[in-house]
């Protein structure tokens, strides 16, 4: 069985991404073999990165915080990712970038996907995430799910968040499906390099 992650990329209150995030699990559950998990990080409360050595530190000890072990246990058991990431000051979430940070060779060889909201439909968010998932050895995909203003601001506005989502089905399947191509050749290429 394939394990896909979606991670909410926001803590705060009124958040949106939680609404995609389910939409995005519910896409993954339609697909024969493969288990859609929603990690949460309002579920992971960890203190901002503070550790003497960093995650990819060959030999680091192991981390004392239960929840910073919870966390890593979670990316650990996956086979692949999506990140659903709000964009604030043309960059992801604190919260995220720092529960990205607590970890590193659990996130390796493994494939990302990114669904992402807020200005320019959280383009930026997600350049940047690239950038740093090739950092951790993710190899982010192509596709991703830009979900336009007008849809988020149906959530602050209560209004239908599900219609505008499902105007977003094919960049949806189209992510998924390179999402699992990528997550399957990786899976396989890391059970003979071990």
């Amino acid at each position: 069985m394939t394990v896909i992650s979606v991670i909410v990329g926001s803590t705060r209150q009124g958040r949106f991404s939680e609404k995609p995030a389910q939409w995005i699990v519910q896409q993954i559950h339609r697909r024969d073999g493969v288990e859609a998990r929603l990690l949460d990080l309002r579920n992971y409360s960890m203190p901002f990165f503070d550790q003497p050595v960093p995650p990819a530190m060959p030999g680091r000890p192991p981390y004392e915080n239960e929840v910073v072990k919870q966390w890593t246990a979670a990316i650990a058991a996956s086979d692949g990712f999506v990140f659903v990431t709000p964009e604030y000051n043309f960059g992801p979430a604190a919260v995220l970038k720092n529960a990205i940070d607590w970890v590193y060779p659990e996130w390796n060889r493994k494939a990302a996907a990114f669904v992402s909201y807020g200005g320019a439909g959280g383009t930026r968010s997600v350049q940047q995430l690239r950038e740093i998932a090739i950092e951790l050895q993710l190899a982010p995909v192509r596709s991703a799910v830009h979900i336009p203003a007008a849809t988020l601001w149906a959530h602050f506005q209560g209004g239908d968040v599900d219609r505008g989502l499902a105007e977003l089905e094919a960049p949806a399947k189209a992510m998924i499906d390179n999402l699992l191509w990528w997550t399957a050749a990786l899976k396989t290429a890391r059970g003979i390099a071990s």
